[in-house]
């Protein structure tokens, strides 16, 4: 880390309003990603919603969703008048299983015609 880079001071709040991993991060090399990781190496034991990978969990500042390859800076992360942490919110969604599309758009297909009708 480089001397005097900005470091931003957060914490995280699940689900039921629990704050997890509390601790300054580099603004400048510090990516989204990387949060999330850190994020499930440190989620409580015994919650009900737990995450299993990075594309499970949604990073929330400010109402804007943050990408996974955005740093903190990119992310436009801001610090403010007021002392103390920024809060992110920390949203676990599992990705939608392929197969219940593929089953909708199989039965949307068996359900068509495949020959020409013609009405008299």
């Amino acid at each position: 880390m480089a001397e005097g880079e900005e470091r931003i001071e957060l914490k995280f709040r699940i689900y039921d309003g629990t704050d997890i991993a509390h601790d300054t991060y580099p603004a400048s090399t510090t990516t989204v990603g990387a949060l999330k990781q850190k994020l499930i190496t440190e989620w409580p034991q015994g919650k009900t919603v737990t995450p299993k990978s990075v594309n499970d969990i949604k990073l929330i500042h400010a109402g804007k969703v943050l990408g996974n390859s955005e740093t903190l800076a990119e992310s436009r992360i801001t610090i403010g008048d007021i002392p103390g942490a920024i809060t992110m919110h920390v949203v676990v969604q599992p990705p939608v299983a392929k197969k219940k599309t593929e089953k909708k758009e199989n039965r949307q297909k068996t359900n068509s015609c495949a020959c020409s009708c013609t009405i008299l």
